[in-house]
């Protein structure tokens, strides 16, 4: 009785026993996250796992090599489709083609330098056959020398021609240059306009740039193609003075020097020269300063005038002068008229000879009279 209470006791305990195990076997997948449908055995192999092995870190996903091409034309687009960046396009435009223009001005003005500086060697070369021949005597009106004149004329023409270029160049380059203004005012106001992106203004400092450069460009253009312009024009006022005296002189056959007009001296009277002329002076009493008698046919009277008329300047660069044609009053009215007509000629001739020398103009006046000579005579006076 007592054996069998004790397997009944027995019996009940391992029931209870088993029953717990398999309540706990029960529920342990669902506190592990285990789908209850696995196996014991599996879940025991993931618990073992997981206890093993430490929790990995999730690694971050590589990055796309075709992110970052397809963010940036985004970006791009993005400010091309702002009206800024629109603005910044057209004002590139018209920077490129300024500065296309601005190459082909410079190119065009180092061709007329090379060519005006070919031409003015030649010119003083051919200028300078005419007085060696000049210095050492030849015949008046040597033909061989008229043709070296006509050549060095011709020279001279074309460095004329060149400075008419170079004022159309200045007029283009003109032009570039307020297009430069233009851009440079309106890529800065640029700036001040809302709705730009980063990439908006970014492209604008860049052209800001560029702008910058090529306005210094244009104004040492332009400042350099004024200079020589000057210089140009210089050269041939100059050289055109001293080709009249050159020619004076191959028509007598002898040399006078550097035209009256280029005398270190005369430089004072330059700004005088389209000065009112003082009243005429009475030339009773006063010796003359050259006295020209045309008793004879081709009288030889310029190199005389131009010796005293470069002396008279070198004393007194400011001096005027008084042209006086003197006719003889001899015979009858009709006689002194004649005689008077031909002074009046004569000293016409000698104003001319007086230009050809490189004396202004309006720096000699006119007058005329009747006197005791044999022969029509041209006075010349300090006025």
């Amino acid at each position: 009785m007592v054996l069998i209470k004790f397997r009944s006791t027995w019996f009940i305990v391992a029931a209870l026993l088993s029953g717990c195990s398999f309540s706990t076997d029960s529920l342990l997948p669902m506190l592990t996250g285990i789908d209850p449908a696995v196996p014991s055995s599996s879940a025991q192999e993931l618990q073992v796992s997981a206890r093993t092995t430490p929790p990995a870190t999730k690694p971050a996903p590589a990055p796309d090599p075709t992110l970052s091409v397809r963010r940036a034309p985004a970006s791009n687009n993005t400010a091309a489709k702002t009206f800024v960046g629109g603005k910044v396009k057209e004002l590139r435009q018209e920077l490129r083609r300024l500065q296309a223009n601005v190459s082909k001005n410079n190119t065009g003005l180092q061709q007329l330098r090379a060519n005006s500086v070919q031409n003015a060697e030649s010119y003083q070369r051919a200028v300078a056959v005419v007085n060696s021949r000049l210095q050492v005597g030849t015949t008046p009106g040597n033909p061989v020398l008229v043709q070296t004149f006509n050549n060095a004329l011709g020279l001279l023409n074309r460095i004329s021609e060149d400075i008419s270029t170079m004022n159309k160049l200045t007029t283009q380059i003109t032009a570039d240059s307020t297009l430069a203004a233009f851009l440079s005012e309106n890529t800065r106001a640029a700036f001040r306009v809302s709705g730009a992106v980063d990439e908006d203004h970014q492209n604008l400092a860049m052209l800001e740039d560029e702008v910058n450069r090529t306005v210094v460009l244009v104004d040492r253009l332009l400042k350099e193609l004024s200079g020589d312009i000057q210089r140009q024009t210089n050269f041939v006022g100059t050289e055109r003075s001293n080709l009249n005296t050159l020619s004076a002189s191959i028509k007598t056959g002898e040399i006078m020097g550097a035209n009256l007009t280029n005398r270190a001296l005369s430089a004072a009277t330059s700004g005088q020269q389209n000065r009112t002329l003082p009243p005429t002076k009475s030339t009773m009493g006063r010796r003359p300063l050259v006295v020209i008698r045309f008793d004879r046919k081709d009288v030889a009277y310029e190199q005389a005038l131009y010796n005293a008329v470069s002396r008279a300047l070198e004393r007194q660069p400011s001096a005027t002068f008084l042209l006086v044609a003197v006719a003889p009053n001899m015979g009858g009215a009709a006689r002194i008229a004649v005689n008077r007509n031909k002074a009046r000629r004569n000293a016409e001739n000698v104003l001319r000879s007086l230009q050809r020398i490189g004396l202004p103009p309006q720096r000699v006046s006119l007058s005329e009279r009747t006197g005791r000579a044999t022969s029509t005579e041209v006075h010349l006076y300090i006025n």
